[in-house]
């Protein structure tokens, strides 16, 4: 009998209203925990890119890598915080707001916290500073083996604190091209993933390829392993569910928690759409036998696809959104190829090609956005993130220099610029002998 009354109490709490209200406050506090998951979900994706380009780069430079992706997200959150988010989220001008240090609205020992906000400032700071560190992660990938460590680092302060913010104040922080255009990009494959792209290419023009990449005398480069790089992959899959889910900014009502989950099923759909498009590319590119890079970049490129609107699409639409993508990252690694462009992650065509094929897709399946708005969009953040990148890159080339000596590029990175290689920070090094190359 008790069984009975247990069934018949849970079914009429199944049958009643699934929009029932919830207070102020606990609205608030979800919320809040919608960004602080998605935060450090996101905040999981700077591992998951510094273990994909550590397994992409040959094992001399892999120590290195590991140096630039933890200090990248470190200098991307303390820049962010001195002037990044005030001129993106501070709205004094439609182009950008005054650059400041930023501080939250609330703290923990006030006695009264105001709810109308929605959500704790911290929280939203914390959820924002991520994604700016994983345009920066973009860059480091495509540059890698050839840069020195400390131009890297200080192109990195001027992205992260002045070019990506401003360009993001144009669509999230309210600007011209969200006022006056409509451009629309949910969680950012243009405001994140192609902005990282575009910086990456003009670096990779300023610095040209590492040596004997191509050409006659061109040799084999070998990654140090990829095994690292599909678990990179997997990390960076795992944490886009952070990056695209909690972009809905909201989960204070049961309307939330259904686009979240619909947000959830399409972004797992269009990775899944990428890796078997790209492995069935690969065998046709490769007179049937699989690439396993390429499935690793497909499952990348329909994420990127997949981010300019996560929400509108039918889990069929993501699918053909998520393999349109891949098909583009696969020719796009081809094209740079022939144009003599040198990525070794392949992070231009994944985010940068990939992200603009996802921002243009975006009015097949939302009516609130045009065409016209998006190529707008696109254009504008384009030639802007491109030309103030080339002139950031330039400026450094002839003042410090970018690129490491043809000696130290040689000997590799981590006992060029670290002293030690990847193994062991206690391995011996005798200052007076010069070091084999580790391949």
């Amino acid at each position: 009998m008790g069984g009975a009354l247990l069934a018949l109490a849970a079914g009429a709490l199944i049958a009643g209203p699934a929009n029932a209200e919830v207070s102020e406050e606990t609205a608030f506090v979800f919320n809040t925990l919608l960004f602080l998951i998605g935060g450090f979900l996101v905040m999981l994706m700077a591992a998951g890119f510094a273990m994909l380009e550590v397994g992409f780069v040959r094992t001399k430079h892999a120590a290195a890598i590991c140096l630039k992706n933890i200090a990248l997200y470190s200098i991307a959150g303390i820049m962010f915080y001195a002037i990044g988010y005030q001129i993106m989220y501070g709205g004094q001008t439609p182009w950008f707001g005054m650059p400041e240090i930023w501080a939250p609205s609330e703290l923990a020992g006030d006695t009264e916290i105001a709810l109308d906000t929605g959500y704790a400032a911290a929280s939203d700071w914390f959820f924002q500073m991520v994604f700016v560190a994983t345009a920066a992660s973009i860059v480091s990938g495509t540059i890698a083996e050839r840069v020195k460590l400390g131009s890297f680092f200080i192109f990195v302060v001027v992205l992260t604190g002045v070019i990506y913010p401003i360009q993001g104040s144009w669509e999230w922080g309210g600007g011209w091209l969200d006022a006056q255009f409509g451009f629309s990009d949910f969680a950012g494959s243009t405001l994140v993933h192609s902005t990282g792209g575009w910086a990456a290419l003009a670096g990779a023009i300023l610095l040209g390829a590492r040596s004997g990449r191509f050409g006659p005398n061109a040799t084999p480069m070998v990654p140090s392993s990829l095994p690292l790089a599909t678990l990179g992959t997997f990390i960076l899959w795992f944490g886009w569910f952070g990056f695209n889910g909690a972009s809905q900014l909201a989960m204070g009502s049961a309307a939330d928690a259904v686009a979240i989950s619909q947000i959830f099923a399409n972004t797992n759909m269009a990775a899944a759409a990428g890796v078997v498009t790209a492995y069935l590319l690969s065998l046709f590119l490769g007179g049937g036998k699989a690439n396993l890079a390429y499935c690793l970049n497909g499952a990348l490129a329909g994420l990127v696809s997949i981010t300019a609107e996560p929400l509108t699409p039918t889990i069929m639409q993501a699918i053909g959104i998520g393999a349109v993508g891949a098909v583009i990252a696969t020719f796009g690694a081809k094209f740079l190829e022939a144009a003599r462009i040198d990525d070794v992650v392949g992070a231009i065509p994944v985010h940068l090609f990939a992200g603009i094929w996802g921002t243009m897709a975006v009015p097949l399946t939302n009516s609130d956005a045009s065409f016209f708005g998006q190529a707008v969009g696109v254009g504008a953040i384009g030639a802007f993130v491109f030309i103030a990148s080339f002139a950031v890159w330039l400026i450094l080339k002839i003042t410090l220099g970018i690129r490491l000596s043809p000696d130290a590029e040689n000997v590799g990175g981590d006992l060029s610029e670290l002293g030690h290689p990847a193994g062991s920070i206690f391995a011996a090094i005798d200052p007076g002998k010069p070091a084999a190359p580790a391949e």
